[in-house]
């Protein structure tokens, strides 16, 4: 079989503005501007072309960053990006110009892509970093900054039946098409690697398990930087049907949104689902289904979106698998209350204990392989550590059914996932034990009715002696975190011991930890 009939030889815009050139592909809820598939085109070949001038073809340095929140420009550039053969860094913009200079290090991209708001950080990470070029998708502030004109949200089409300026590159399943950076629990957030075969799998498993129909619009509202925000737009391309841009979420404008522009789909996290709840939103009957992920809901809410006739479908996933690995169906909720459900069609997933299969039932590592999965990260050496001949090790402990329904017992023994963010405590721990006043600490989460899990720190201080209730130790370790971590890492309570209470192995003991903050931690929310 001729190997163009399996796979695409260019990218996605390109192949579905030939299908397709009429449809609707966008609707920006800020503007309200609705794009159609050659609209769209066109608005990609001319942000293709100014990218060519910044990455040239044939140069050693194929990445450009982009640090802006979600917006329409997100996707036009990164369907450029692939248009051109360059790799896409996202980066998070509530993290701290610290956090993300680390990462820009670790990536090396040629150019930084940012936006007004994020301008400032830009320049600040292209100054510690070495000479990066910063380009804005608004008017520049500085001097120093230069503008992608051609991927301005509200610029009028003029140019349909103009031939393209840049022929698309040929599209390879290895070629890696996007990193993005994942904190784990290993004290240092990987970078992790997604090919274009990795991407157009995903999405092919998606539809078979969430079905798809030629009107489908998904509902983007999550942060395009991290992967629940992207998949919707790469997915919609693919599919054929429409991506509808919320920039940010709210829980009154966003039920709004989700009735007045049929939407069929939408991401959420928990969080998210329990905010529209408690708003008295009640899903349209064009609803087909919500994709849950980032965290575990919790049996009040599945409950609670059962009542309500929420099409939800629980999810397991990664970024390292290009969004879903198990996703369960409302049905499923009713009849297995608590199972993320079935792997998706040609993902395959093992449950191992001491490197081996266990039965149903037994609890075990889960170990995922198949067409979604990374070939790896940024470092070989994280790779080589995540990686066996069954495929990679999630470090999430769960078990199956008799019928290969998931449930997941634990996510990573210590990572803390809070608002869908994933928080890794090593990081949280180190930044308090740079303060001059913390001779220890260990850093756990606590349940929290509206992030699911909230940030908390037990900290080993002699300052508090001459302070009983340690207030103004507490202060300076919130202005500390402050400087050093992004808002969803801070410690929201903090609480004080002589020592950490520890096993007898001599390793701290969590659950003793968990006690003392829940007995006598400060909050601090309003401070952080």
């Amino acid at each position: 079989m001729n190997d163009s009939l399996e796979w695409p030889t260019r990218d996605l815009v390109a192949h579905r503005v030939s299908a397709t050139p009429q449809r609707t592909a966008v609707i920006d809820v800020a503007t309200g501007t609705e794009w159609t598939v050659r609209e769209l085109d066109r608005r990609v070949d001319s942000a293709a072309s100014n990218l060519e001038s910044v990455v040239p073809a044939g140069t050693d340095r194929t990445r450009i960053a982009l640090l802006m929140d979600t917006r329409p420009a997100f996707a036009i550039l990164f369907f450029a990006a692939m248009r051109t053969g360059t790799t896409v860094v996202p980066l998070n913009v509530r993290e701290t110009t610290d956090e993300l200079a680390a990462k820009v290090e670790r990536s090396d991209p040629a150019v930084i892509v940012c936006e007004r708001a994020t301008e400032d950080a830009a320049l600040e990470i292209a100054a510690d970093t070495g000479s990066i070029d910063v380009r804005s998708v608004d008017e520049p502030v500085y001097d120093r900054v230069g503008k992608l004109v051609s991927t301005a949200v509200n610029q009028p089409d003029t140019v349909d039946s103009d031939p393209r300026t840049v022929e698309p590159v040929a599209l390879e399943r290895d070629e890696t098409q996007l990193i993005m950076f994942t904190s784990g629990t290993s004290g240092r957030p990987k970078g992790v690697r997604l090919t274009v075969g990795n991407l157009v799998a995903s999405a092919t498993a998606s539809a078979f398990r969430l079905g798809l129909d030629p009107a489908d619009r998904w509902l983007c509202c999550l942060p395009m930087y991290h992967m629940g925000g992207l998949a919707p737009i790469f997915r919609s391309v693919l599919y054929g049907t429409t991506a509808v841009i919320q920039r940010a979420f709210d829980p009154e404008s966003t039920a709004r949104v989700l009735a007045d522009y049929d939407v069929t789909g939408v991401s959420l996290v928990p969080t998210m689902c329990k905010r529209l709840l408690d708003a008295g939103w009640r899903p349209a009957d064009a609803l087909r289904f919500v994709l849950l992920g980032g965290a575990p809901a919790s049996d009040e809410l599945l409950e609670r979106c059962l009542e309500r006739d929420v099409p939800i479908h629980p999810t397991y996933g990664m970024t390292e698998t290009a969004s879903q690995i198990a996703t369960a169906t409302p049905a499923e909720i009713d009849t297995h209350r608590g199972t993320v459900g079935q792997p998706l069609v040609c993902t395959d997933v093992s449950v191992v204990e001491d490197g081996e299969p266990v039965g149903a039932s037994e609890p075990g590592e889960l170990v995922v392989s198949g067409p979604t999965v990374t070939p790896g990260y940024l470092d070989d050496a994280a790779t080589a550590a995540a990686f066996s001949d069954r495929g990679l090790h999630t470090g999430d402990v769960g078990y199956r059914d008799e019928d290969g329904r998931l449930w997941i017992l634990n996510r990573h023994s210590d990572r803390i996932v809070t608002g869908g963010e994933n928080v890794d405590p090593g990081e949280v721990l180190a930044a308090l034990r740079s303060h001059p006043f913390v001779e220890d600490a260990a850093v756990i989460g606590l349940d929290d009715e509206e992030w699911g899990e909230q940030v908390a720190a037990l900290v080993v201080s002699e300052r508090t002696e001459t302070n009983t209730n340690g207030s103004f130790v507490v202060q300076s370790l919130v202005t500390h975190c402050r400087e050093h971590l992004a808002g969803f890492k801070r410690p929201k309570t903090i609480g004080f011991a002589e020592s950490l209470p520890r096993t007898p192995s001599g390793t701290v003991d969590r659950d003793a930890v968990r006690n003392r903050l829940r007995e006598a931690g400060v909050d601090v929310t309003e401070s952080t």
